[in-house]
Order: C-alpha cells, then structure tokens, then sequence
C-alpha cells in the first residue's frame, strides 16, 4: 500500500510484550540469535536489538532500553510520507523514536517508559485519518 492517507487510517499499531535493548559489539562478536530481533553492521560495530532478559543474560550492555511498536499495516518499502507522519506525531508528544523498516511493517522503538504515550499518539494519528 502506498496511499498515505490510507496507510495511517490503517496502520494498527501493536505493542510488542516486554522490553528490548540496543547494543553495540564488536564485528567479530559470536551471536547466538538468542533474543535478538535486528541487527545492523555499522564501520563502529555490530548494533543489534534484543530482549532485555536475553543481553542481561549474556553480559551486553544496553545502549537504550525501548518499548517496541510494530505498525502491523502492510506498507510498501518505496510509500512516501509514512515514517514523517508518525515521526511528527511521537515528537510533537516529546517521544523519540528509532525506526526500522523491514519487508512488511515498520517497527517503532521508542523510550521504554513512554510506551502509552506513544501507543496514545499513534492511535491519535490514525484516527485523524
């Protein structure tokens, strides 16, 4: 789906269980793929994004704790507007966000203890539209 306004009407935000982490470690790090929800390789190192319990359990440090919000909307990777619209929204509600966009949904970390808000702000959004 690539219609703005029909992609926010229905963009359903879910609010994923528990809470998860950002870390960094080293490329050559060996990585189980316990917990681990999406990794990114950046010139400093390997991001990746896990379940709390699951770096606490292997010694990783996080770097941010977050809430994780997927927009169980199917939008096409090529929609224009999308991550501005929702992004707006969370920053005029003072939340940030960190944003990934994967085959099907985009997936929205934000602050763990801003998790409401930002699930109100969301659902805000899509009934404007």
């Amino acid at each position: 789906m690539k219609d703005l306004d029909a992609l926010i009407a229905s963009m359903r935000p879910e609010l994923q269980p528990g809470v998860y982490v950002f870390a960094s470690l080293p490329h050559d790090a060996p990585l189980t793929g316990a917990g681990i929800v999406a990794t990114f390789r950046e010139r400093e190192g390997l991001t990746v994004v896990m379940e709390e319990e699951a770096a606490k359990a292997a010694g990783i440090a996080p770097l941010f704790r977050a809430a994780w919000i997927t927009l169980t909307v199917q939008s096409d990777l090529d929609a224009v507007g999308l991550t501005a619209a929702f992004a707006r929204a969370l920053g005029e509600a003072g939340i940030s966000c960190n944003v990934m966009a994967a085959a099907y949904h985009d997936h929205i970390f934000v602050p763990a203890d801003d998790a409401t808000r930002a699930m109100n702000a969301l659902l805000a959004l899509q009934h404007r539209h």
